[in-house]
Parts: C-alpha cells; sequence; structure tokens
C-alpha cells in the first residue's frame, strides 16, 4: 500500500496555503531562491514575494513551478482557489485604498465605466446599484466612494492622469439628468492643474490594456504599484517586472488617446447633444 500521506497543519486560508506548499516544496528538494530562479528563469525576488504570500504570480510561473517539483496540476490548483478567495481580494482592496491615500502621483485607464475618482454622486449610485446594492449599503457604499475625491482636492494633491476607453463615456445612466451632470463633472475637472483627462477613441485600435481597468500608484520612493479591475475582481500587482509591463502597456496606448484639449472638446460636444430629463 502507499505511504499515508501526513496530515499537516498548514494554513486553510487558500492565498496562504499556495504559499506555504510553494516554500515546503522549494524546501524539500534543497534549493536557494537563486537557485530555483536560474533553473526557471524568473527573478528570485518574484519567487520570494510568492513564497511570502505578497504576490500570487501569474499560471505561466505556476504551471512551470508544478513541472519543476513533479506535481502535476497541485501549484495550479491551489493558486486557481487562492486567486477566487474573495476575502483576500477584499485585504487587496484595503490595501490598495491605503496607497491611493498615500500616492504623489496617480494614472488610471477605464475601459467601461468612469472612474472613481471622477464619478457624481448620481453616477455613482446607479452604478453601484446594478451589484444588486440597496437602501442604505448603498448610501453608504456611494458616500464611500466619494470621499476618495478628497484626495484631488487641496494644494497638496498628487497629479492625476484618467484615460477613459470612448465606451465609458457612451455607456449611460438611465437618468439623463445623472449622465448631464457626470459629463459637466468631467469638464470641470478637467480644467484642474493637477487632472489630465484623455479619451481613447473605439477607432484608435487595439493595445495592450484592451479589457483592462488599470490605476498606477506612485508612491514618494519612487516605486509604483498597479491595481487591476474587472467586473468581479480585481488585483494589487507590486511585482516590479509586472508593473512595468502594465506601464509599457499604458504608455502605448496613452500615444493613441486624443490630446487633453482634444478629449475636452468631444466631452462637451457629447454635454450639448446629450438629452435633457423631461421632467425638468
Amino acid at each position: 500500500m502507499p505511504a499515508r500521506r501526513v496530515i499537516t497543519q498548514r494554513s486553510q486560508e487558500p492565498r496562504r496555503r499556495f504559499a506555504e506548499e510553494l516554500r515546503a516544496l522549494r524546501t524539500e528538494k534543497g534549493e536557494s531562491l537563486r537557485q530555483l530562479a536560474e533553473r526557471l528563469g524568473w527573478d528570485s525576488s518574484h519567487f520570494a514575494k510568492m513564497e511570502s504570500g505578497e504576490t500570487l504570480g501569474g499560471p505561466e510561473v505556476v504551471e512551470a513551478l508544478d513541472q519543476h517539483f513533479g506535481t502535476p496540476r497541485l501549484l495550479v490548483t491551489l493558486w486557481e482557489l487562492a486567486r477566487a478567495d474573495t476575502t483576500q481580494f477584499k485585504e487587496q482592496y484595503r490595501r490598495y485604498m491605503q496607497l491611493e491615500v498615500e500616492a504623489v502621483s496617480l494614472w488610471q485607464f477605464a475601459v467601461s465605466v468612469v472612474p472613481g475618482l471622477l464619478q457624481t454622486e448620481g453616477y455613482a449610485r446607479e452604478l453601484i446599484a446594478t451589484s444588486g446594492t440597496k437602501g442604505e449599503a448603498l448610501t453608504q457604499q456611494v458616500q464611500a466612494r466619494l470621499s476618495r475625491q478628497e484626495l484631488l482636492n487641496g494644494g497638496d494633491a498628487p497629479p492625476f492622469r484618467a484615460i477613459l476607453a470612448e465606451g465609458a463615456l457612451r455607456t449611460t445612466p438611465r437618468s439623463d439628468e445623472a449622465w448631464r451632470e457626470q459629463l459637466g463633472h468631467l469638464m470641470e475637472m478637467s480644467t484642474r492643474q493637477n487632472v489630465t483627462l484623455q479619451v481613447l477613441l473605439q477607432g484608435a485600435g487595439l493595445h495592450g490594456l484592451v479589457g483592462t481597468d488599470v490605476m498606477f500608484l506612485r508612491a514618494s520612493n519612487g516605486l509604483a504599484v498597479a491595481y487591476t479591475e474587472n467586473a468581479h475582481r480585481g488585483e494589487l500587482v507590486q511585482e516590479i517586472s509586472s508593473v512595468e509591463q502594465l506601464q509599457l502597456a499604458y504608455d502605448s496606448m496613452r500615444d493613441l488617446a486624443l490630446s487633453p484639449a482634444e478629449s475636452r472638446t468631444l466631452i462637451g460636444e457629447m454635454l450639448e447633444e446629450a438629452p435633457c430629463d423631461p421632467s425638468t
């Protein structure tokens, strides 16, 4: 009979368990982080962050680790469970919120909706309500989102660049009044010295951030992190090479966008054409 696997005392939290198993497999193989990096072709700092739980890494590196350790699908399965853990997503978002407040500069690409830092109350309320949030919980979430915008106010406000895919300006709330208010707010924000607003037209073509909302936050020490998000999940990206790849994609995409002046003209035209609420 095959030997029974000893029951471990390792964590039942998916992300931590993934990190523990990865560290245990490397230790059992008698490899240092540097040796592992040399054999697989990734930076040793990347593996160190994976073993500390700071990052999960991508599917390619996890598959390579499974092959290297001779553990078919074990690490991939744990990685998938860790990525699906909503508790960890909330923890990452809390960390992101802390970094956002401390950032000395911010720049963002929004795919399908107006960025939270630029939303009006009416727009935010309708958008958050689409998730099924109601009543007092809805009001609390709207107020929490609006309170974040305070970091763009005042003389020491950090510079903020937002690039909006045209789709974000074509996906309108049901309330005509809320949409006109939102467009007017974008016009007003675009005049601020610390805010740069650009629009990426649909005809600009494919680029490296298609389908990816991303916010970059630069700290006072010069290091940047990225937060990527879709309708169902978000991920805080801190590994230097991964952030740099996202930044290169952002820079290339920015070159395709309208200038700030052209973007302001477009939004102004949309405001003029926006329907008025019949009740007003």
